[in-house]
């Protein structure tokens, strides 16, 4: 099996130290790769290469970053097969899974190639005579992108296309838990032939993680960080990024809720509620993790809900769900089934698990004081809370200290949307799930959920700096 190499100023290395570190299949267990593990050293060989990248690239013009983005999602689009088994391999996900990222990420670069001409600023109207003042977004420098696991076409082509289309030179590192995928991502920029030092890959153990991410945000060229992943990580990453001063782009965990009002249309909303909690064996940052439903037609919900959830079982091809990502999720998810059946709910379809195959479970009757009440499983478990009345649905949805996606579903789409207004989430969808993305959308949360968005003109505002720039064109007047 062949080494996943650092990609840093255009060459392949391996890490300085010569140390590897290997990943393994979560349901065979079987080495789906092998990659260089990088140390400190080696991610600042890769700060210091995209620096010295930066004032060509950025001074690159929009069409020909165009070309070359264009090219790297025809190069990506090539690679398909082999992308999408390697998502499989590493990360136990179902090939109906990887192939959307591949999909998702091509349009991601798609995406951005189209918006290097958006990149506008606008003239502002000065008191001084004779001067014009104009507002400029200019390229910030080298951006770190740190990208996860559980969609690593999606969120590894996103921690990097705009950036890129910005006139940012950038460094992907990747997760340790696919860094063979991760690296596929960044081989397409490379035979679409982008510059030396603009796309710079890293790879490292996972013990290492934390000292290599701290020496790239600590680098005084590093001027954007934006992150992917977990509240918990995110919160290391937030202080680092503080100590420096270096804005950061945050999108973390969420428990997003699903509320089924009483005039919901139930077929609608089941079919919904199914694929938003269960989509990827919901290891999904927008997954549905608490279906809020009216007592008026909970029954009626729960009994079609339960035989959508009890079709699907775990497998591979164009399998909805497959296996989670290890073990660690297995026990995070049986402790909540535990807990929550001690305190009184009733399980409903699936149960505890004793391998990565985990089978769709809903819990029923879920309270405040069970741990799947606000804890993200970010699994397929899921608690159902029955409320009465819409005040209570709304009360339950903001009991919680995430805020990244919504669901509310209503026939009356006026009540919906005076609901949804109501919700803390920096995504909301009226009568559709919680699991939407497109790369266009402004994408990101509040409260814990993160910081910052990704996607449309958000991306351009996030990965530039905003100057004011004057010029006087007659004599000026001084008081002294």
């Amino acid at each position: 099996m062949m080494t996943i190499q650092l990609h840093i100023n255009g060459e392949n290395l391996v890490a300085q130290d010569r140390r590897t570190f290997q990943r393994r299949n979560p349901v065979s267990n079987e080495v789906a790769s092998t990659a260089a593990a990088a140390s400190s050293r080696d991610a600042l060989q890769a700060v210091e290469a995209a620096s010295r990248a930066f004032a060509a690239w950025s001074t690159t013009g929009p069409g020909e970053r165009r070309t070359l983005l264009n090219k790297a999602a025809d190069e990506l689009q090539a690679a398909a097969p082999g992308f999408i088994q390697s998502v499989i391999e590493e990360t136990g996900a179902s090939g109906l899974w990887a192939g959307f990222n591949l999909m998702t990420a091509v349009g991601i670069l798609r995406e951005a190639a189209a918006i290097t001409t958006q990149i506008a600023g606008q003239v502002i109207p000065s008191d001084v005579p004779g001067n014009i003042s104009m507002a400029l977004r200019q390229p910030a420098g080298v951006v770190l992108g740190i990208a996860p696991w559980n969609a690593p076409g999606i969120l590894g082509m996103r921690a990097i296309a705009v950036p890129l289309a910005c006139g940012n030179t950038v460094i992907l590192k990747g997760s340790e838990c696919c860094p063979a995928t991760h690296r596929m991502i960044v081989d397409a920029f490379e035979r679409a032939g982008f510059p030396p030092g603009v796309v710079n890959f890293i790879a490292h153990a996972p013990e290492d993680a934390g000292a290599v991410v701290a020496a790239m945000v600590a680098h005084k060229a590093v001027r954007r960080v934006n992150f992917t992943g977990s509240t918990k990580v995110g919160k290391i990453i937030a202080r680092l990024c503080a100590e420096h001063l270096k804005p950061a782009l945050l999108e973390l965990g969420g428990k997003a809720p699903f509320l089924v009002l009483d005039d919901a249309d139930i077929d609608q909303a089941v079919g919904a509620a199914v694929f938003g909690a269960f989509m990827h064996s919901g290891q999904i940052c927008m997954s549905t993790e608490r279906i809020i439903v009216d007592e008026a037609v909970a029954d009626d919900f729960v009994a079609r809900l339960v035989v959508k959830a009890k079709q699907l079982r775990p497998g591979t091809g164009d399998s909805p769900i497959a296996s989670v990502i290890d073990m660690a999720t297995v026990h995070r998810c049986n402790a909540l089934i535990d807990d929550a059946l001690a305190k009184g709910a009733t399980l409903l379809c699936g149960g505890k698990a004793s391998n990565t195959m985990m089978v769709p479970t809903l819990l029923d009757h879920v309270t405040p004081d069970m741990a799947i009440y606000s804890d993200e499983s970010f699994g397929p478990v899921k608690g159902i809370v029955r409320v009465k009345g819409e005040e209570e649905a709304v009360r339950c949805a903001n009991d919680n200290d995430y805020g990244l996606s919504a669901a509310v579903f209503s026939r009356d789409t006026a009540r919906a949307l005076r609901v949804a207004q109501r919700i803390e989430s920096g995504i909301c969808h009226v009568n559709g799930p919680t699991v939407h993305d497109e790369p266009q959308m402004h994408f990101g949360g509040v409260k814990h959920s993160g910081i910052g968005h990704f996607g449309g003109q958000s991306g351009i505002d996030a990965f530039t700096d905003l100057r004011w720039v004057s010029l006087q064109t007659s004599p000026r007047h001084y008081p002294f």
